[in-house]
């Protein structure tokens, strides 16, 4: 009996130190994680200067001042924002077969919060640059990709050309269509 008692207390003791043994487990690996994380967060967080050793490095390689113009000049090109046009643009193009209804969804891409200011200050101005392009389009030209394409150019040469003679800087960078339905 007193053994069946002691083998019983014993197959209690392997359970608890089991259940013990797991949650030391499950506590080392977190600690482990977090460890992990808190280093990967510092390297991260610490990094070298990028653009003051894309300049070093084009000074000892060559000594040049194009490269070091260029190195300084792709750290300042800033970040990428969208700016979205507040409403789609809908028109009607003619077709050879019968005209078309069309549906473009547009976002600016600028460069630096003071180009994106400028083009949100101005955007009736780009809306009636955008929708005088698209009107000039055909409905056999939107149907092909290549079309499209040089839908996009057109606008962005337009949107450019206006942004320059009103603020002196080109300010986007490209025209995005976000949404295209040609119906």
């Amino acid at each position: 009996m007193a053994d069946e008692k002691e083998n019983g207390k014993e197959g209690e003791l392997e359970l608890d130190n089991s259940g013990k043994n797991k949650k030391m487990i499950i506590i080392i690996i977190a600690v482990v994680v977090l460890l992990v994380g808190a280093a990967a967060g510092y390297f991260f967080m610490s990094g070298s200067d990028a653009s003051q050793a894309d300049i070093t490095a084009a000074l000892d390689s060559e000594g040049s001042e194009a490269k070091v113009v260029e190195a300084s000049s792709s750290a300042h090109l800033g970040t990428a924002l969208y700016v979205p046009m507040p409403r789609a643009f809908r028109f009607n193009v003619p077709g050879a077969a019968r005209d078309r209804f069309v549906e473009i969804r547009v976002q600016l891409l600028v460069r630096g919060g003071d180009n994106e200011e400028n083009a949100k200050m101005h955007i009736p101005l780009i809306e009636s640059t955008l929708l005088s392009v698209f009107s000039q389009a055909n409905a056999d030209d939107l149907a092909t990709s290549a079309g499209k394409i040089a839908l996009k150019q057109q606008s962005l040469a337009a949107v450019q050309k206006i942004m320059t003679d009103v603020e002196g800087d080109k300010t986007v960078e490209k025209v995005l269509f976000t949404g295209f339905v040609m119906q």
